[in-house]
């Protein structure tokens, strides 16, 4: 008995093979993007933390600012009516940059001209730069500037009620001086944050 011969094979092309190859190109694509992607988050993320830290660093100029002024060179009732370079302290506003920020934080020669003092870390290489201004337009006695060279606040007093209190209700509110702190924060890989913010003088 004869058998039927085979049939013949079919030729191979190797097309699956070549669709499997370009399917792992894209796929060792996809791979690298997404790395690329972890590691600037994770870089982005750093850079956060470092911003973060140097925004609670800032707080050490606020405490010695608040310090001099109550208890420093310029607790006095006449200390601020003269810039102290010592204490980074001018009484007359900084002229500042469209942003605000006084021009004095924006290089070292600005900084040396108004503030000769700074806090600095070394080991964790933070360098705190700062400098505070009376919003008054010259120096000089704030009485004699009066409200249109310096900008006042209004003090926020308890009213008690009663019929003293009527012979006073014409009267203008009493006010303080506002002063601004301004701070530039310089942390390593090259993190840099600016705070600012103004207060009034406090009770000692």
């Amino acid at each position: 008995m004869k058998l039927p011969s085979p049939l013949p094979r079919p030729r191979e092309r190797g097309v699956v093979l070549l669709f499997c190859l370009i399917i792992l190109v894209v796929l060792l694509a996809g791979g690298v993007a997404v790395v690329r992607s972890m590691n600037a988050s994770l870089f982005s993320a750093g850079n956060l933390a470092f911003k973060r830290d140097l925004v609670n660093r800032g707080e050490q100029a606020a405490q010695k600012v608040l310090t001099e002024f109550r208890t420093g060179g310029l607790a006095g009732a006449t200390a601020d009516i003269d810039s102290n370079q010592a204490l980074n302290y001018s009484a007359k506003t900084l002229p500042t940059n469209a942003r605000g920020i006084p021009q004095a934080l924006l290089s070292t020669e600005a900084y040396g001209a108004v503030a000769t003092t700074k806090i600095e870390n070394a080991v964790d290489k933070v360098t705190i730069w700062y400098v505070i201004d009376r919003l008054c337009s010259d120096v000089g006695a704030a009485a004699t500037l009066g409200p249109k060279g310096c900008v006042y606040a209004p003090l926020n007093t308890q009213v008690t009620g009663g019929s003293s209190q009527r012979a006073r209700e014409d009267l203008p509110p009493p006010a303080t001086l506002i002063y601004r702190l301004s701070v530039r924060v310089d942390g390593p890989r090259d993190t840099q944050v600016f705070l600012q913010s103004s207060f009034t003088k406090p009770q000692t």
